[in-house]
């Protein structure tokens, strides 16, 4: 099957009648302007728009005189139950922002507050499409799109360790560019450019090379707002928009995961920014197996970075520029190239994603699954003419089944997994969200699964690398949405919420891993690992079965819609405890997983140390540990290792002086890093990183106390050996049970 084929597919289950649609904004007149992209030409066109709010009863209008056509949606629910049943349309912004602000006083609740008898979409742009019916990017790949990517590279005035814009003599001094018809250009200070002529001929570039997408890694944080600075200092106005707006931006933070992420956000009229630092955060949630987020680490790990990269540490760029601009050049050019690969590789995912969902490509990374989902769902009732539901009430969930029966070091170590385990329970036994009237949850559930198996079918198949790239990237966006439409039902905000059938996947998720780990004890294997939905094993010796073989046993096991998949062997497995452990692959290659084994908290010598003891301790080869040790130990008592490997490096979340006022008002604990942005020279701000080691000659010495900044002019001498040392004893001890070649060694080889 074609891509385009998939790609029309689509229709099933999100409909859509206009193609190459790559952007949507709202005007302050309160119209929508919509931007399409055919080739090389970008045309757009001005269509009516209506926001909308959510009502559970037209009555909540009845004291206010504004002009709105009230729509009443079809009850999707039983009587009794409590569900947005009227849909209030307005002629333009500003009568909608003076509704709301009425249902704000009348109602008492703000509209994110749980029990608003009232509803609405924050985003204009998302309401526009839920109305209208557009999803951006239909009807195209990945490829045709226009992807810009820049990177800058920046002064640093004498005497300060990273650069900061709000430093007079601080500046731009490169900006390479790229894009993905394969044009690259750089410019350069005063070649012939001065700064302010630089930031001018940027945006003039970019008007000219007219993207859809700007790419670069760390925009948010560092490249564009070092460059709104610079701008406001030399009063440029960053007309970037397709409409000669400006370039906006404001305070705004995102979840991955458990983290909380927060960032100053940037908006282009008519374009959309992705920050490839953004994206790896989202890989690693699922991979664990990035040692940085930094450029140069990920391009080396994805295999992007050129074998003549060009590498120029961040403490050197002044001095380089000023002393061998060329391979500066090289090195600037070198960022861009990588920035381009690595989004070529994570963003497809999104770009296909976004074709699905009421969202902009920019929002589509930085916003939730179940929040994608949700939009989905309400986006088809809506379309449909029915009433939206109230989220119901959180309740308790069976925990899915974890553990780690076994720990210590593991040969030949087997995996299997049930395919996706809780969206194969709700399909295959039927399960449809209480307050799904349409049981569209199913509906959408079943299709994106079918397109799943289509587009994987197809990647196999495909004999073009590029083409496999694109099945891949979209039998992934796929994969991430169906995987998510369990935790959907526990999505304290989902209007679809469903408790109950949450309790009822996991409960059955844990019978149906009972039934693997029931056969796989039978047949005499060694449980080393469980968590969720998959078991790491050591098959007995005795066994003669292949993988496949294998396989086939435990599906004989399961019920029909339940697929297991022995998906990989590892010659070695070290479990330390539960979610915490490390794989050994057939090329060599270390994965960690757990955070109690690849902290970033710690400092790089500890990192470096604890990846090489954990292979060595896979390969069984116990004497060179206690080699490596020694080497460690060798080399930081000789003052010999680097001093940035021993530094460790803080990113200030919050102003020093908000640190000083909270210190002052009993309200944080001390702190080395800002302690020492506090009493430098240099003058520190949110957003800088703080480099330090702790001086002194004792172990239980005083980190606040004895910390230095580490900056070029620090030399050996100064490091508190013995505290480094300690902290290089407390590794070992953590792994000395499992590094003991006496014959009660914690080791299993069968």
């Amino acid at each position: 099957m074609q891509l385009t084929d998939i790609l029309n597919n689509l229709s099933e289950v999100v409909a859509c009648n206009e193609e190459k649609v790559v952007a949507v904004e709202i005007n302050n007149s309160g119209s929508a302007e919509v931007f399409f992209r055919n080739n090389e030409i970008v045309s757009s066109e001005i269509r009516e728009f209506t926001p909308f709010i959510l009502l559970t009863s037209s009555a909540l209008l009845n004291k206010v005189q504004i002009n709105c056509k009230i729509t009443d949606l079809t009850p999707a629910l039983s009587s009794g139950k409590k569900d947005y049943c009227a849909l209030a349309l307005f002629q333009n912004s500003d009568e909608y922002k003076l509704c709301l602000k009425h249902l704000k006083k009348e109602t008492g609740y703000t509209p994110s507050a749980p029990g608003a008898p009232y509803k609405i979409f924050s985003d204009l742009n998302s309401q526009f499409m839920i109305l209208s019916g557009i999803r951006l990017f239909r009807g195209m790949t990945f490829s045709q799109l226009r992807r810009f990517q820049f990177d800058i590279e920046t002064l640093t005035t004498e005497g300060y360790e990273f650069p900061n814009p709000k430093r007079e003599d601080d500046a731009v001094c490169m900006i390479s560019m790229s894009d993905n018809s394969g044009w690259e250009q750089c410019l350069q200070l005063n070649k012939p450019y001065s700064e302010k002529e630089l930031l001018e001929e940027f945006v003039n570039i970019i008007k000219l090379r007219n993207p859809d997408i700007i790419e670069g890694h760390n925009l948010f944080n560092f490249d564009f707002s070092y460059i709104e600075e610079r701008a406001k200092l030399h009063k440029i106005k960053l007309k970037l928009g397709r409409n000669d707006s400006i370039l906006k931006s404001r305070p705004s933070r995102f979840n991955i995961a458990e983290k909380t992420v927060t960032y100053k956000k940037y908006e282009i009229y008519g374009r959309h920014i992705i920050d490839t630092y953004h994206l790896v955060q989202h890989y690693d949630v699922i991979h664990r197996n990035l040692e940085s987020f930094g450029l140069k680490s990920v391009a080396v790990h994805f295999g992007v970075a050129a074998s003549d990269r060009t590498y120029v540490e961040g403490k050197d760029i002044t001095h380089i520029f000023k002393t061998d601009p060329d391979r500066l050049l090289k090195y600037a050019l070198d960022d861009v190239r990588e920035t381009a690969s690595i989004a070529e590789i994570l963003a497809p995912s999104y770009f296909y994603m976004t074709q699905l969902i009421p969202l902009s490509y920019q929002n589509s990374v930085i916003r939730g699954n179940a929040t994608k989902i949700d939009l989905m769902l309400i986006s088809e009732y809506i379309r449909q003419g029915y009433s939206i539901p109230y989220p119901s009430l959180p309740q308790s969930i069976t925990g899915a089944l974890t553990g780690a029966p076994s720990t210590g070091v593991f040969s030949n170590v087997w995996h299997c997994d049930i395919r996706s385990l809780y969206p194969s329970i709700i399909i295959s036994e039927k399960l449809v969200p209480q307050s799904d009237r349409l049981a569209v949850f199913s509906k959408y559930l079943s299709k994106l699964r079918t397109f799943r198996l289509m587009a994987k079918d197809a990647q196999k198949l495909a004999t073009d690398k590029d083409e496999k790239q694109e099945y891949n990237a979209l039998q992934t966006s796929f994969k991430i949405l169906i995987n998510s439409f369990y935790g959907y039902l526990g999505f304290a905000m989902g209007a679809f919420n469903d408790y109950q059938m949450a309790d009822k996947v996991t409960t059955r998720g844990r019978e149906l891993l009972n039934l693997m780990l029931d056969f796989l004890k039978s047949v005499n294997a060694l449980i080393i690992e469980m968590d969720t939905d998959g078991i790491y094993f050591q098959p007995p010796e005795s066994m003669n079965l292949t993988p496949t073989e294998m396989e086939k046993q435990i599906q004989n096991i399961l019920p029909e819609g339940i697929e297991v998949e022995l998906d990989s062997v590892y010659p070695a497995m070290f479990c330390y405890k539960s979610k915490n452990y490390a794989l050994l692959s057939n090329e060599g290659e270390v994965i960690i997983t757990g955070a109690a084994l690849k902290s970033r908290g710690i400092e790089p010598f500890q990192r470096d140390y604890m990846k090489e003891l954990l292979h060595l301790l896979m390969l069984k080869k116990y004497s060179d540990i206690e080699k490596l040790t020694e080497k460690y130990r060798a080399i930081i008592s000789d003052r010999k290792i680097p001093l940035k490997k021993l530094a460790k490096t803080v990113t200030l979340k919050e102003k020093p002086e908000n640190y000083r006022k909270k210190l002052q008002a009993g309200k944080t604990r001390r702190n080395a890093a800002y302690e020492l942005a506090l009493n430098s020279p240099g003058k520190y701000t949110q957003g800088d990183q703080i480099s330090y080691i702790v001086t002194g000659n004792s172990k239980k010495v005083s980190v606040v106390d004895n910390a230095i900044l580490l900056t070029p002019e620090i030399k050996h001498g100064v490091e508190n050996t013995t505290y480094y040392l300690g902290k290089l004893d407390d590794l070992y001890k953590k792994f000395s049970n499992f590094i003991s070649t006496r014959s009660d060694q914690t080791e299993f080889d069968f």
